[in-house]
């Protein structure tokens, strides 16, 4: 069974997508984790990828869906994926759908986590992060004391890329882009639209009875 996780970033994809993929019985498939192991093992792809990295542009999409296409070809994915982070992309979404056709497989459903954009600013500026050992915490939801719990460090701090200025980018770049490959994936899949707001426990609920799992 071949799953999509959807939706903005802060959406909370990442932190349902380990028990999802658990109950379903399918690798957990995320372009990031993708690219670091071709880059640390330095397959062909990984240093094809790297050499646009280090020129300072942009992964093509072709090169992209080739990493993404090798991993499918694994023995562990062949039975089915929950996707996580791909397609980003209108091109990347046909491309997808055009491979599965042309290997016998489909999209079977798009889990789209629906989230206004409020909350998602509240659950990613809140997030502060352990220096030391990477813990993460929320000011609101899971409070820092003035060590982390973890390693004992007081170097907790926000990390960069919470900020909400840098937030607000990215959240613009999912709307300019990645919003419109749901249409796409409507159009081959049933996608159940999630309500992503509440506790983790409420969202997985609502995600597992939407799937009847």
């Amino acid at each position: 069974m071949n799953v999509f996780l959807f939706g903005p970033p802060g959406s909370g994809k990442g932190t349902q997508a380990k028990d999802l993929a658990e109950r379903l019985g399918v690798p957990h498939v995320a372009t990031g984790d993708i690219f670091r192991k071709n880059l640390r093992d330095g397959t062909p792809l990984g240093k094809l990828a790297k050499s646009y990295m280090d020129a300072g542009g942009l992964v093509p999409d072709s090169v992209t869906c080739d990493i993404v296409a090798d991993r499918l070809m694994q023995a562990d994915a062949l039975g089915g994926v929950l996707f996580d982070g791909f397609p980003r992309s209108v091109p990347q979404a046909e491309w997808l759908l055009a491979w599965f056709a042309s290997h016998g497989r489909r999209a079977d459903a798009v889990v789209s986590l629906e989230v206004p954009e409020g909350a998602i600013l509240e659950r990613i500026t809140g997030r502060r992060t352990c220096a030391q050992c990477s813990a993460t915490y929320h000011v609101v939801y899971n409070p820092p004391g003035a060590v982390c719990v973890k390693c004992g460090s007081t170097d907790i701090v926000q990390r960069r890329d919470d900020t909400a200025e840098v937030v607000q980018k990215r959240l613009d770049e999912y709307a300019a882009q990645t919003a419109a490959v749901l249409p796409v994936l409507r159009s081959a899949a049933t996608v159940h639209d999630i309500d992503g707001t509440g506790d983790i426990a409420a969202v997985k609920n609502r995600i597992f009875a939407a799937l009847h799992l």
